[in-house]
């Protein structure tokens, strides 16, 4: 997989896990076979990775975890910034890790969220892919499975600054729409880019399904 030095990578990671109880960055992933012990990897750790493929860098935006999170970001290679008021929601973690991105003199992001397992490396290929032959109309590429829209995306510096410019609690969705005619989907077959992972009840059906 092939390296763009203005590429980063992004993982929102603030949130605080109310409803999984313990704080998903650190669920052991991947899931390991019957009767053997939990993997000592974790959905952070194989985020990181995951994003290392196809990034120069990666930085995690942390929040009020960051002493727990930081050991497995440093172990892995990557950085972190810290969001100083994660309650205002996960658009605002959005905004810290794509300034930090601009602040490293990058112009193109690869965002995406910790709460799930990492997707494919032929799904990242396919995104990026996209995204290097598009015109300079499209901002963003985005992944699209049965219908639904998630994650890994990848952004333009347009796509950037435009998440730059509304309130920390906008929701992005809501600015993607505004900005629909600069945005690619791209179908893949890959269910892991909408799936979320909120509840111990689904992270037991995801490891059950898995192992």
């Amino acid at each position: 997989m092939t390296r763009s030095p203005s590429f980063a990578g992004v993982i929102l990671a603030a949130g605080d896990s109310s409803r999984m109880g313990r704080d998903k960055a650190l669920l052991p992933w991947p899931a390991s076979a019957v009767g053997q012990p939990p993997s000592p990897e974790t959905f952070l750790s194989a985020a990181i990775r995951s994003l290392s493929l196809a990034t120069e860098f990666v930085v995690v935006v942390v929040g009020k975890n960051e002493d727990a999170l930081a050991p497995v970001i440093y172990a892995h290679g990557a950085s972190f910034v810290v969001n100083p008021d994660p309650g205002r929601g996960q658009f605002s973690s959005l905004q810290v890790g794509l300034h930090e991105v601009l602040n490293h003199g990058r112009d193109a992001a690869m965002v995406t969220l910790v709460d799930r397992p990492p997707v494919g490396g032929a799904t990242i290929q396919a995104l990026r892919d996209a995204f290097e032959i598009s015109d300079q109309n499209i901002w963003a590429v985005i992944p699209e499975f049965s219908g639904k829209h998630g994650h890994p995306y990848l952004l333009r510096r347009e796509m950037m600054e435009a998440f730059l410019r509304v309130p920390a609690t906008s929701i992005a969705r809501d600015i993607e729409h505004a900005h629909q005619e600069h945005i690619q989907y791209v179908p893949v077959d890959d269910p892991f880019v909408a799936l979320n992972i909120n509840t111990p009840q689904e992270y037991a059906g995801l490891m059950a399904r898995s192992s």
